[in-house]
Order: C-alpha cells, then structure tokens, then sequence
C-alpha cells in the first residue's frame, strides 16, 4: 500500500523559516511529480509547488521567490522549505504524488500536516 507522509510543521513566528518533508512509502514502480497543495479554514485548496521527477519546479504566485520544492529521488521524498513565512501562510500543507504502483499512475495525497504562522 503505497502512503505519504508529511513531517515538518508547526507554530513560527512572521518572516520565520519551516521546512516541510514528505515521504513516499510501500510499494511501487516510480513515482512522476510530487507537489505541495494547502488548505486555510474556510477556503479552497490553493497549488503550492510542484517538481517533476527530472527537477523542473513550478510555483503558486503568493509564494514565488519564498518557498522552494526540492526532491530526493534516492529517498522517494519531497521537501517545501518556507522562508519568509506571514501570517497568510498559515493552512494544513498536503502532499501530492503520481506514483505507479504497478497499475499505471495514481495520484496520491498526505494527511496534512499544519503550518500556524503567527506572533
């Protein structure tokens, strides 16, 4: 059963630094993009990041030049570092994975992890 765990969350301070992890694990074939998607009370859920299996990355426009996704292809794990964290940060960051589990690609989503940015 294939699952992804994220890790890295919590309370920080405006302008602070988080950085987020998610694990792929069980068992598959490969896995194509990874990406980070968030969700604040009462609104819908927002594209964070994405990066392909090659190590092309694309970002949401409220954090370009802030968050960076980066993978480790050896580990089957994703990473968010958030830097110049405001208070608009703070929402549940999920993790999102086309993994092939021998069945042709599926996509694949964490249970959430918080991220609570406030002074």
């Amino acid at each position: 059963q294939v699952q992804l765990v994220e890790s890295g969350g919590g309370l920080v301070q405006p302008g602070g630094s988080l950085r987020l992890s998610c694990a792929a694990s069980g068992t598959f074939v490969s896995i194509a993009s990874m990406a980070w998607y968030r969700q604040a009370p009462g609104k819908e859920r927002e594209f964070v990041a994405a990066i392909t299996s090659g190590g092309s990355t694309h970002y949401g426009d409220s954090v370009k030049g802030r968050f960076t996704i980066s993978r480790d292809n050896a580990k089957n794990t994703a990473y968010l570092q958030m830097n110049s964290l405001k208070p608009d940060d703070t929402a549940v960051y999920y993790c999102n994975a086309q993994i092939n589990s021998g069945r042709g690609y599926q996509n694949y989503w964490g249970q959430g992890t918080q991220v609570t940015v406030s002074s």
